[in-house]
Order: structure tokens, then C-alpha cells, then sequence
């Protein structure tokens, strides 16, 4: 399925997230949209409204729009993190939405990457993501607890 994703999907409102996004919308070229595919991404179909009103583009037309938390994993795994900075305090700018990111940005671990990922969270979250990933580590990692014989 193709969507719209990045820093155009930051910049159209997506109400039921609860994120500010981005606003500079004017800044973006509307008539040359670029689309992702969902079949190229970890993320599949997570994230995507469908036929979500795209206010900027031509005619206020229709397209599956990521939700902002799914347009900064895509830029994240694009390695477009000069444009993702600000990712927590300017476009999701919601603290009960972190472990979704959290879980979400995990599952990328194994990306070619991964290392600037995780330097750009750490950049983000602070200590809140060291905190998550170490705790990741001891969980996959824990031995088994429990009264030994």
C-alpha cells in the first residue's frame, strides 16, 4: 500500500495521535508527494490512516497518511535525522505516547543503522531511553528467577 510518510506526513494534522506534528507545510512542494510502500517497510501497515484529507495537496485530496510517531521511524530508518530532530519535545511533543516509540524504535535493533538510531533516541530521551534499553537487555537476557533446588 502506498503512503505518504516523513517530513509531509509530519506536516498534515492527525487529530487522533494526539501530536503536534510539524508547521512548516509551506515550505513543502504538495504537487509532487513523494509515496512510500508499506511492503518495504518492518513496520508494514502500523501507523497508516486511510484516506486521511490531505489538507496542502492539490484539491484537498485523499491518501493513507502515516501518523507522526510512523513518519519519524520511516525518517529514523532513512537516516534522516537531521530532519527527525526535535522528534520528542517539538513534533510528538506527548509522554504517554513513549513506549509506543520505544517498543517501535526497538524493533530496529537489527538495522544496518542501528547505532545511529540509538545515538539520535539517546539524543531525544535522554536517559529514559537508556533506562529502556537496559532493561531490554536484562529481560532478554535475565536467567531464570525462582527457589533453587
Amino acid at each position: 500500500m502506498k503512503y505518504i510518510s516523513g517530513i509531509y506526513a509530519l506536516n498534515i494534522p492527525d487529530p487522533t495521535e494526539q501530536t503536534t506534528g510539524d508547521w512548516h507545510w509551506g515550505a513543502l512542494d504538495w504537487t509532487h508527494i513523494p509515496l512510500f510502500e508499506t511492503q518495504d517497510s518492518i513496520y508494514g501497515d502500523y501507523g497508516i490512516r486511510r484516506d486521511a484529507k490531505v489538507p496542502h495537496a492539490p484539491g484537498n485530496a485523499r491518501y493513507n497518511v502515516a501518523n507522526h510517531i510512523r513518519a519519524l521511524l520511516d525518517m529514523l530508518v532513512a537516516g534522516q535525522f537531521g530532519l527527525a530532530g526535535g522528534m520528542r519535545d517539538d513534533f510528538i511533543c506527548n509522554d504517554a505516547l513513549t513506549p509506543e516509540v520505544f517498543a517501535k524504535v526497538w524493533q530496529l535493533r537489527h538495522a544496518a543503522n542501528w547505532s545511529e538510531i540509538d545515538k539520535f533516541m539517546g539524543s531525544e530521551y535522554f536517559m529514559q531511553w537508556e533506562d529502556y534499553k537496559d532493561g531490554r537487555i536484562h529481560t532478554t537476557t535475565a536467567a531464570p528467577q525462582g527457589p533453587h533446588p
